[in-house]
C-alpha cells in the first residue's frame, strides 16, 4: 500500500521574508493611493476689494502711516524710518501710477511705479525687473476720504500697508489695520508707524527711481 506524500515545506527564512516583501508592496500601493494634501491657502485669496469702489476714489495724495512685513531691512532700519507720501494717478481707468516721495540720504527721491490690473476689481500686478517675479497688489479696505489698506505678496511674503489722506488717522482706523494684520499672519512685533513730519512734496530729475519699493 502506497504511502501518501508529505506536502513540500519551505524553510522559515525563506517565507518571513516573502511574507515581508508582500506586506511592503502592499503599504506601497496604499500609499500611492492616498490624495496628495492640497497645497497651503494663499492667504489674499479671501482678501476682496471694497464693493463699488471706483479707482478715480483713490487719486490723489496718501500718507504712509504704518506697515506690518517681515521684511529683515525694515526690522534693521526701523529707527531710520522717514515721512512718506504717495500721489496715486489712474491710467486708461484701469491701471494705476503710483509716485512715491520719500528721504533717501537725506535728500528727496521720487520711486515711480505702475500697478497694472489683475483677474479681478482692486487687484493690481507691479512686475519685477528682469526675469524677477512680481508683487501682487490687493486693495483690502478703504473709505477714499479717509485711509486705505494695501496687501503686497511677493512669493510667499506678504506685507500689509495703511495708508491715510492725513499723515494722522483715528483710532478705529489702526484698530482695522492691526486687525487685518493678524488675519494674515503678521503681529504688532513687525508691525510699523511712520513719523507724521518730514515728508517732501517733489524730487528733481537726478533723483527719480524706477522699480519697487
Amino acid at each position: 500500500r502506497a504511502v501518501p506524500a508529505c506536502p513540500r515545506r519551505f524553510p522559515a527564512a525563506p517565507m518571513a521574508a516573502l511574507r515581508t516583501l508582500l506586506l511592503l508592496g502592499l503599504l506601497l500601493t496604499a500609499q500611492g493611493r492616498r490624495r496628495r494634501p492640497p497645497p497651503p491657502q494663499n492667504p489674499l485669496e479671501k482678501v476682496t476689494a471694497p464693493e463699488g469702489l471706483s479707482l478715480h476714489q483713490l487719486s490723489g495724495k496718501w500718507f504712509l502711516v504704518g506697515m506690518a512685513s517681515r521684511c529683515s531691512y525694515l526690522a534693521e532700519h526701523s529707527h531710520q524710518l522717514e515721512g512718506t507720501t504717495v500721489t496715486v494717478t489712474v491710467l486708461d481707468g484701469q491701471s494705476l501710477a503710483i509716485s512715491t516721495f520719500r528721504k533717501l540720504d537725506r535728500m528727496c527721491w521720487e520711486i515711480r511705479q505702475h500697478y497694472l490690473p489683475a483677474q479681478a476689481p482692486g487687484r493690481f500686478l507691479l512686475k519685477g525687473e528682469g526675469d524677477c517675479s512680481g508683487v501682487d497688489v490687493v486693495v483690502g479696505e478703504a473709505d477714499p476720504s479717509s485711509f486705505i489698506i494695501l496687501y503686497y505678496q511677493k512669493g510667499r511674503s506678504i506685507s500689509v500697508k495703511l495708508y491715510g489722506r492725513t499723515s494722522q488717522v483715528s483710532d478705529a482706523v489702526v484698530d482695522k489695520f492691526e486687525e487685518r494684520i493678524r488675519a494674515v499672519g503678521l503681529s504688532e512685533d513687525v508691525t510699523y508707524y511712520f513719523p507724521t513730519y518730514g515728508f517732501c512734496d517733489s524730487a528733481d530729475e537726478f533723483h527719480v527711481l524706477d522699480g519697487e519699493l
